[in-house]
This record gives C-alpha cells, sequence and structure tokens, in this order.
C-alpha cells in the first residue's frame, strides 16, 4: 500500500498554486488529463475529461440560444481573401493573426477563419431581403485559427481552439444595442450558474475594442494572479458590415434599408478560468454543475470482503445515475491512490463505502471542495447528494466573488495606480477617456491596459494618469 501512495503522491502535483502559479497551472492541466500539447506548435489536444466540461458548456448554452429565439448553423473553414478587404478596420485588425493555405483558389488565396464575420455576412447578402426576414439570429460551434506569436498556453492562448460566435441581424439600432447587452449577459449567467465564476461585465475602450465594431463589450474575471482574463465578448457592429456585404432589406416603409449587426462569443478560454479559480494543491477542482460525472464510488474491502462491497456499491450508482456517479473498482490500485486521482481529477464528491459502513448502512460523502468528511445513511443519498452538490456550486461562486472584490484596488492617483498593479491587484481609477493615458498605463505600469469601463459609471473626478476632469471609471490591469 505505502508503494502504491508514494505512486500516487510522484503522479500529483509537484508545485503549489501560491508559491508557482504558472507551474502549477501547467501540471493541473496536463495531469488532471484535461488538454495535452500536439505536434503541432501552439496547438493543443484537448483529452476527453476536458472536452466533457466543454459539452457541458454547449449544452447549457443551447438551451439558452432556443430559449432565445437562436438557431445553431455551420460555415466554411475557409475565407476568399477578398472577404477581408470588404471591411477594412476588420482586416487590419486581424491581419497579423490570419493563418494563409498556400494552395489558391481562383487566383485568390484562402485563408484559415480567425472569426467567422465576413464569410457568414456574405451569406446573409442572400437571405435578406425584406423586413419578414428580420431578425436572423445565428450561432455556431466551430474551431478558429489565430497564428499566435507571444508564448502560448492550454486554454488559454494557442494558435487553435473551440468556440462559439453568434451572429445576428436587426431592423434597428434599437434592438441590436438591446441584445448586444443581452448576450453579454448570458454569458455572466453561464459563468456564475454553470462555473461558479464571478465576473466584471462591461463596456471595452475604444482602443480595445473589436476590429470593426462600434461597441465592444467584455465580461473578465480576475484570477488568483491577480491578472485579468477576458472570458467572453459581445460586440455592437453597427451597419458598416452590412454595407461592406451588400446586406439591405425592404422596410416596412418601402424603402431599402442597412441592417444593425452583431456578434458574440466564448471560447474554451472558459476551461482555463475554471482550472485557475477553482484548483487547489491537489488539483482540478469541478463546479458540480459543470462535471459530468459529479461524484465517484470507492470501494474500500479485502479481497474476501470484494464481492459484497462491490454489490452495494453497484447498487448505489444505479440509484444515483442522473449525477453520473460511477464506481472505481478497477484492481491493482489501492483506496488510498484512487482518492488522490479523482482529487487531482477534481470530481465533485466521493463516496467511500466499506464492509464497516454496510453494517452501519451508510457511507462516507466527501466534498472535493472542503475535503469535509460526513457519514450518510444509504437510504438518504438521493436527497444529500443533490444538495450537497447545490451547497458546493454556491460556495465556490461565493469564494469566487471574495477573491474576485479582494483583488480590486481603488486608486485616485498615478502612483497608487502603478503600486497596486505591481501588487498584482486591478485597478478601479477614474479616466479622462484619453488613448495616451491608456498608452502610459501599457508603457509605465508594467504592461498593464484597459480592462473594461463597468457599466455602471458613476460620479466624477481627477483621472488618476493625466489628473484632468474625468467622468469614466475604468479596470485597469494585466491580462491574459
Amino acid at each position: 500500500m505505502t508503494g502504491k501512495r508514494e505512486e500516487a503522491h510522484q503522479e500529483g502535483l509537484t508545485v503549489s498554486k501560491e508559491k508557482d502559479f504558472s507551474e502549477w497551472y501547467t501540471q493541473v492541466v496536463q495531469k488532471a488529463d484535461l488538454a495535452d500539447y500536439s505536434p503541432v506548435k501552439g496547438c493543443m489536444i484537448i483529452k476527453p475529461h476536458g472536452y466533457s466540461i466543454w459539452e457541458q458548456i454547449q449544452q447549457y448554452f443551447n438551451e439558452r440560444l432556443r430559449a432565445l429565439k437562436v438557431k445553431n448553423a455551420y460555415f466554411p473553414l475557409f475565407i476568399p481573401e477578398s472577404f477581408f478587404k470588404k471591411e477594412m478596420a476588420h482586416a487590419e485588425g486581424f491581419s497579423p493573426e490570419v493563418a494563409w493555405i498556400a494552395n489558391k483558389e481562383e487566383g485568390e488565396r484562402l485563408a484559415v477563419r480567425p472569426t467567422s464575420e465576413t464569410v457568414m455576412y456574405d451569406a446573409y447578402a442572400n437571405w435578406i431581403r425584406s423586413h419578414r426576414d428580420l431578425p436572423l439570429r445565428i450561432n455556431q460551434w466551430a474551431n478558429v485559427v489565430r497564428w499566435e506569436t507571444k508564448q502560448t498556453r492550454l486554454f488559454l492562448r494557442t494558435r487553435e481552439f473551440l468556440w462559439q460566435e453568434g451572429h445576428c441581424v436587426y431592423a434597428t439600432q434599437e434592438e441590436c444595442t438591446k441584445e448586444t447587452e443581452q448576450y453579454l449577459q448570458e454569458y455572466q449567467k453561464l459563468c456564475e450558474e454553470l462555473l461558479a465564476i464571478a465576473v466584471l461585465p462591461g463596456r471595452k475602450s475604444e482602443s480595445e475594442r473589436f476590429a470593426g465594431a462600434m461597441d465592444t463589450y467584455s465580461i473578465d474575471g480576475i484570477m488568483p494572479d491577480g491578472k485579468s482574463l477576458q472570458m467572453g465578448t459581445s460586440h455592437q457592429l453597427g451597419q458598416g458590415f452590412g454595407k461592406a456585404f451588400g446586406i439591405s432589406f425592404l422596410g416596412e416603409d418601402g424603402k431599402k434599408h442597412i441592417p444593425w449587426q452583431n456578434s458574440w462569443g466564448v471560447s474554451t478560454r472558459l476551461l482555463g478560468a475554471v482550472i485557475m479559480v477553482h484548483g487547489d494543491d491537489k488539483g482540478l477542482v469541478l463546479p458540480p454543475r459543470a462535471a459530468r460525472q459529479k461524484a465517484v464510488i470507492v470501494p474500500i474491502y479485502k479481497e474476501d470482503e470484494k464481492d459484497t462491497v462491490l454489490k452495494e456499491a453497484k447498487k448505489i450508482e444505479k440509484s444515483l445515475s442522473e449525477y453520473g456517479v460511477f464506481v472505481d473498482d478497477r484492481d491493482g490500485y489501492t483506496p488510498g491512490w484512487k482518492f488522490n486521482e479523482w482529487e487531482l481529477k477534481g470530481i465533485p464528491l466521493r463516496i467511500e463505502i466499506g464492509p464497516k459502513d454496510i453494517a452501519k448502512k451508510q457511507v462516507v460523502l466527501v466534498r472535493r471542495d472542503t475535503s469535509k468528511k460526513t457519514p450518510i445513511a444509504i437510504s438518504d443519498l438521493g436527497k444529500v447528494v443533490p444538495q450537497q452538490l447545490e451547497e458546493m456550486h454556491h460556495e465556490m461562486l461565493k469564494r469566487s466573488r471574495a477573491m474576485l472584490t479582494s483583488h480590486i484596488t481603488s486608486v485616485k492617483t498615478w502612483k497608487e495606480l502603478v503600486s497596486a498593479i505591481n501588487n498584482h491587484q486591478v485597478v478601479k481609477a477614474f479616466w479622462c477617456g484619453k488613448k495616451s493615458c491608456e498608452e502610459k498605463v501599457k508603457a509605465e505600469a508594467s504592461g498593464a491596459r484597459t480592462i473594461n469601463l463597468p457599466l455602471e459609471q458613476k460620479g466624477s473626478g481627477l483621472c488618476a494618469i493625466c489628473t484632468q476632469k474625468a467622468t469614466l471609471t475604468a479596470y485597469f490591469g494585466k491580462v491574459y
């Protein structure tokens, strides 16, 4: 038994989250069996355990899309070069990241999609004729490629990643803006209700907007190292793409009009946020609602007790099947080894059962986030398991909110701003709105940048960067 436990220890994490956050993160991704490096530089392999979290995100969000009358579709991976040139601000914003393929189609280069605005809006020009065709709400789940030259990191920054991208068309600016903000709210709900992560919703500054957008909104999480992670965006695109791609409709007034458009998306970057926000020195801690397998039953027995214990464990597995409960009945591994493995992989609940437990008609329930052990009557499991999963979700979200709040510092002066950022904080401060002040933050405050501006702007004061009058409040900090 000692040898097995030593083996488990060797396979576990070798650094702590507090002392070496970067290395800790990399080890959790790989040792918790979430993802691995690809032979293609800058790309990743998402393993089944990691992909199951993405599937839970898809399942949750597809239900919301249906409620919002958004339909799923799929558009081509390859985009003609001429499509990018139609909307020059968009083309310029993506030009450094576009991966071009060597083959040319009818004398024109093809790009691997970095995003799908252009190829989708070319189709929309053919589909939209009348105000009766609007609003058009389409989403696709897809992969995209952005030829990152910076240091890549699994889930957080890779050349290829998975995402969903919604693209909607409206008759009026008011309807477009309303739903652009609504999709941001949906992303916030996704993070809080499924992933148990608190976020900062806000509006991007002009220099941080999506290429070609009138307005960009974002939800940003604050990670334990004090850096901000952009976890979702929603863009009010205005009429620029409609004009560039010849999208128009005949209004109720009998006249031709250019529609208003938005786009919005989240990606597998959300998995990185789950790891960083909830993980600990034992490994991953999965939010219960995002876990397909919500509990593992670990039988404890001597050889002559095996059949009796496994029989009872299988009964419990069947009774809790709706929660993805499974029995780890593998031979050749000690219970202690199994405990370590499932803690590393973040399974929310562990159910321990042995001969003494069976005699008492009970099991021992262990929560992954607290490691608290509680004896539970077998007859009560159907009631206790869902209760514990819900309590775990709400307590994880509460801890996430507390962490987010603890990493935000309000400042009034440039000296305070620089000091707070160097102390791994996100700064909230008055800002005059000038790009020159943003550039000063990047150049002189350890590479920090504008994260977003709170949706509710209150009060006025002096810009913390230049001391001129300011009516805007903004968050500044280091970002992933």
